[in-house]
């Protein structure tokens, strides 16, 4: 896999590239793009990383798989391209915003202008095979992704990690909660949240206010 990451990411990362693990998961992907249908498109399994530079990274949300729907995943968690129809879990997302920020609906569910301010958007995994949700997982991402966490955490200050569902609260423990603020809630898909724990936490307006707080811009949501 020809790793296209922003050069700032590269710095900090470099060493994960060069370990076996993160080899047979190239090879693992390689194979499976060669294959089968997968997604992202292989330009923009990384996206996460070229929107939102080291350097600039203020909030990281966790999500789990990216869409494994048709034209659905952009390599940004929880976002889809201009024109896909807005998935279940963004809907609960941008109603959660209209409660906490008064912020109006948005006719797109693509979230690049998040990643352009700092916000990294980080699945755990990076890819998956069309149509089979989870088919990726085991690979190395995962451990991929952790050591990206873990990375942030050691060499960042004042991040605000948004923790959404069981399997993104079981991160918590690669974070030094005494640098940065760990914000965490129910999964914003709509089992989790009609059962009242997505609704109310107000995780975006307290990301402003500890932002703020520290000296740094706020996210326009």
């Amino acid at each position: 896999m020809n790793v296209r990451i922003h050069s700032s990411w590269k710095k900090v990362l470099n060493n994960e590239f060069e370990k076996d693990y993160f080899k047979e998961l190239s090879a693992f992907v390689k194979n499976e793009y060669e294959t089968y249908t997968c997604f992202p498109p292989g330009n923009e399994i990384f996206a996460a990383f070229d929107h939102s530079t080291f350097e600039d990274t203020k909030v990281v949300i966790l999500g789990q798989d990216p869409y494994h729907g048709e034209g659905q995943a952009n390599g940004l968690c929880f976002s889809v391209h201009d024109g896909i129809a807005i998935p279940p879990s963004l809907k609960n997302i941008y109603k959660e915003l209209e409660t906490d920020l008064g912020k109006a609906y948005p006719n797109s569910g693509n979230l690049e202008d998040w990643a352009n301010q700092g916000v990294l958007l980080l699945n755990a995994t990076l890819t998956v095979r069309a149509h089979q949700a989870g088919s990726h997982q085991n690979k190395g991402w995962e451990k991929f992704t952790n050591q990206v966490i873990k990375i942030i955490s050691e060499e960042k200050e004042n991040v605000v990690f948004l923790l959404w569902g069981g399997y993104a609260k079981k991160k918590t423990k690669l974070i030094d909660s005494s640098k940065h603020l760990i914000l965490t809630s129910g999964h914003p898909s709509p089992l989790s949240a009609n059962r009242g724990y997505w609704f109310g936490n107000r995780h975006f307006s307290k990301t402003n206010e500890f932002l703020k707080e520290k000296g740094n811009n706020p996210i326009n949501w």
